[in-house]
């Protein structure tokens, strides 16, 4: 259901308020590039720091925009299993076309609990969900054994897999990869990860180069392994200039120097410090981005 060069776009910010402009702008973009799905209010979309009316006028206006055109599949995960329960009927309602949602944060579940958590959500709410392993974010490594039994609810359709690790990408793959689809959430290992199956990414990266993304993952899709790798290698530089600081300080930095949106971000993340953003500015430049 959910495959190729997926967004997880970032949220601009003016006088911090959403600029609806400044969204509405991006989505057109990533439309004409050749995104394939758009995730709003992922990790990159400073879910954190959105308040719930926020969160949701986000979900709406990228529903509105893009108008049935491509998927959306809203950022609804959280710590509580009401919580996401409540997040993700909401999303439902709005008319989101799947739910992302992140491993339970902080309070670290056993491998029983977050099967527990995530079939309730899948039995409470009708929707096309996708797992979100990010252990790096939630200090929990949700393992491939669980991924399996959640392949087996009929509305879990995917995961996000942005453990980085492809020895566990694999193994995921081998125990359930006719389940569901398995997405990269690691732009590092994309290119790898497509050629042991992998169906496409949940990308920060495709921010900012978004045809490039969306023709990688495509020629991958389509077996043309030599220019998907020509792509893999051109986006390696940018790759890492997206986590010159933490997500999504830089990618939001690069949008503002591209003259996309206005420079900003929710404390606690502040702007780049200025040896870093130089970095920056000389990667987009070579990159040809501005």
């Amino acid at each position: 259901m959910f495959q190729g060069s997926i967004v997880a776009i970032i949220t601009p910010f003016k006088d911090n308020k959403l600029d609806e402009k400044a969204l509405t702008d991006l989505i057109e973009w990533h439309i004409a590039e050749g995104t394939h799905a758009i995730v709003p209010c992922g990790t990159t979309g400073e879910s954190a720091t959105l308040e719930y009316e926020e969160h949701y006028r986000v979900i709406e206006l990228t529903v509105q925009v893009v108008n049935g055109r491509i998927p959306v599949i809203a950022g609804t995960g959280a710590n509580s299993t009401s919580e996401t329960i409540m997040m993700t009927g909401k999303a439902r309602e709005i008319g989101a076309d799947g739910a992302l949602l992140v491993v339970p944060y902080y309070n670290k579940p056993t491998q029983e609990g977050l099967y527990r958590h995530y079939k309730a959500v899948a039995e409470a709410v009708d929707i096309p969900q996708v797992l979100y392993n990010v252990p790096g974010r939630t200090a929990l490594n949700m393992l491939p054994s669980t991924v399996a039994r959640l392949a087996a609810l009929k509305n879990i359709v995917a995961i996000k897999e942005a453990s980085g690790d492809l020895a566990q990408v694999s193994e995921v793959i081998r125990l359930c990869g006719d389940k569901l689809n398995v997405l990269s959430g690691d732009d590092f290992t994309t290119f790898p990860a497509m050629a042991l199956g992998v169906k496409g990414t949940i990308s920060v990266s495709a921010n900012v180069a978004p045809k490039d993304l969306s023709n990688m993952c495509q020629y991958m899709l389509d077996g043309n392994i030599k220019e998907a790798r020509k792509l893999h290698f051109k986006l390696e530089p940018l790759n890492k200039g997206m986590f010159i600081e933490t997500n999504p300080i830089s990618v939001k930095t690069a949008l503002s120097l591209m003259g996309k949106i206005e420079e900003e971000m929710r404390l606690p993340l502040c702007p780049m410090a200025a040896e870093n953003k130089d970095k920056l500015k000389n990667i987009l430049t070579d990159y040809g981005l501005m």
